[in-house]
């Protein structure tokens, strides 16, 4: 069976236990190697890159005999791929958030889309509030990411609301050290 080349979005974790998800595969300009560009989805969300090989490649048993992982990187959400983001066709006319409220393609909630693009805090907690109804732990990740936070893991419901309150306190305090209108 053929291996299945990592696309951006999907999770994957690494036989010593931490949880990445794909960036995007790459093309080393100086050797031509494929390679690929994952985030760490804890602590600090470093980003790195390796060789696609190596990322596909079996646990060395040898240098790591406790390892129970047979595969050095192994997909953790390949049996549900309605989480998983997939490019979206984008048009001129595009409808709004305001304007639909059907769901996008391959189950991407469209107020998740509206978070991703709102261009404040404010605006990213108003549509938060509107979502916890239909929230999931790779939407809370997504939005942990692009709102630079780390949300740790545990129940949706806890992750959630710490997701708000973190939001909720940037938009208290940020707003004060930096004005939004200087004169």
């Amino acid at each position: 069976m053929e291996k299945q080349l990592p696309q951006p979005g999907w999770r994957y974790r690494h036989f010593k236990g931490g949880l990445y998800q794909i960036v995007t595969l790459a093309l080393n300009t100086e050797t031509g190697e494929d390679m690929v560009v994952y985030q760490a989805l804890y602590d600090d969300f470093k980003v790195y890159v390796r060789p696609l090989s190596m990322f596909l490649s079996e646990t060395d048993f040898v240098k790591y005999p406790d390892s129970t992982q047979p595969m050095r990187f192994e997909r953790v959400d390949a049996e549900d791929d309605r989480n998983v983001p997939k490019p979206l066709e984008t048009t001129s006319c595009e409808p709004s958030f305001e304007e639909t409220t059907e769901e996008l393609p391959d189950g991407i909630s469209p107020k998740l889309i509206a978070f991703l693009d709102a261009d404040s805090d404010e605006e990213r907690y108003t549509i938060l509030n509107e979502m916890e109804d239909i929230v999931d732990d790779h939407m809370i990740d997504t939005m942990a990411v692009v709102s630079d936070l780390v949300i740790e893991d545990g129940p949706i419901s806890q992750r959630f609301q710490e997701l708000k309150r973190c939001i909720r306190t940037r938009i208290q305090y940020e707003s004060k050290r930096f004005p939004r209108h200087i004169s």
